[in-house]
């Protein structure tokens, strides 16, 4: 309604409706005329030696327990077929089923380089990427990630920021340009040293159903109960679930059970236990409290001191203290360099800042007023 596209989507909804309509009709009209012959089979054949067994009776040449016998074994001998057409519909499923599992095992997997993942500079230069070949998102960016920096990336929505962290987490493939690591191309590492190199946060990280002491030991199965403790600290984490069932404490899928913040801590938690040269942070504190906000970003800039950092954040005052700033638009770097440097330098940055600043005072002041 806001964006007045009520109309194309009720059209969209009738041609998606229609075509259901056609395809379940399809399928009643296929079961129909199975029931169909299936039945006059059935019925058919047990009336046929219902009319042939009171035949052999009237002519004597069998008793009337036999013609009784006859006559009953006659609807029986036909159940199995009847019993088939009732497998209609899971045969549909399984078939369904089937089509999806065997699209899975159908799909080629890369072939495994030995090339070993080194630490080291992190360097984009000319990449590009699509999606769909129509449609370029990153059109010729260039980026450099020193060893143990502390570098954010910043822009609007959909300028291709994410695009990049899944560049560098080896999540995309097929781009043009060059993407290293320690000199070596990307495209051409081991994707299990590369795992063990880079570790991505993200606004939405998975957490399995199982217990918090299973869901940590994913970032290093070897840890013990005093070094998961010691992160959860760190997360300031440790509290809540001292309070519930410890490391024992159930988690239902995707962690459903927590808060937002405290979901997003377990999950760094968990990245901390990885200990990985580079860490990247996608949208890490986008959708949650601002006290977990704070918590997080007080441990990305302590990690920063440490291991090589990439912040991707919607807020700039996280951004603030980076070492240096790529700014984006429309799958381009248009600025870089530190905080101040940009204001002074005016341009995009300057923009998103104030507008932000902005924002932020009226909902302060708005928070101050209730």
């Amino acid at each position: 309604k806001i964006y007045q596209a009520d109309e194309q989507k009720r059209q969209e909804m009738h041609k998606e409706a229609e075509h259901f309509r056609r395809v379940t009709m399809k399928v009643l009209s296929m079961q129909l005329n199975s029931i169909i012959v299936m039945d006059l089979i059935a019925y058919g054949g047990a009336a046929l030696g219902i009319v042939i067994a009171a035949g052999e009776f009237g002519a004597g040449r069998i008793g009337f327990l036999g013609c009784f016998a006859i006559v009953l074994l006659s609807a029986e001998f036909f159940l199995p077929l009847r019993a088939l057409g009732s497998f209609f519909h899971v045969a549909m499923n399984g078939m369904a089923a089937s089509d999806k599992i065997f699209r899975l095992l159908d799909l080629p997997e890369r072939a495994q380089s030995r090339q070993e993942a080194r630490g080291g500079e992190i360097a984009l230069c000319g990449v590009r990427f699509a999606y769909e070949p129509e449609r370029e998102i990153l059109r010729g960016v260039d980026m450099t990630f020193a060893p143990g920096s502390f570098t954010a990336i910043v822009g609007e929505s959909g300028c291709g920021k994410s695009t990049v962290a899944a560049l560098l987490t080896g999540r995309n493939a097929g781009y043009g340009g060059s993407v290293t690591l320690g000199g070596a191309e990307l495209a051409g590492l081991n994707e299990a040293s590369l795992m063990r190199t880079v570790t991505l946060v993200s606004h939405n990280s998975y957490l399995f159903k199982g217990t918090v002491r299973e869901s940590l030991q994913m970032g290093d199965d070897r840890a013990g109960d005093e070094a998961l403790w010691r992160v959860l600290e760190r997360v300031r984490l440790a509290d809540f679930l001292r309070a519930e069932k410890g490391l024992d404490t159930p988690l239902t899928e995707n962690a459903g059970n927590l808060s937002g913040g405290q979901r997003q801590r377990l999950a760094l938690a968990r990245a901390l236990l990885h200990d990985s040269p580079v860490y990247i942070f996608d949208e890490a504190t986008s959708n949650i409290d601002v006290e977990s906000e704070n918590d997080i970003m007080e441990l990305i800039h302590s990690l920063a001191k440490s291991k090589t950092v990439i912040l991707i954040s919607h807020r700039l005052a996280n951004a603030a203290p980076a070492d240096k700033i790529y700014v984006m638009k429309a799958g381009r770097v248009v600025q870089q360099g530190t905080h101040a440097a940009l204001l002074a330098e005016g341009g995009l940055y300057e923009t998103l800042w104030e507008n932000q600043q902005a924002l932020e005072q009226y909902a302060y002041t708005k928070e101050a007023a209730v």
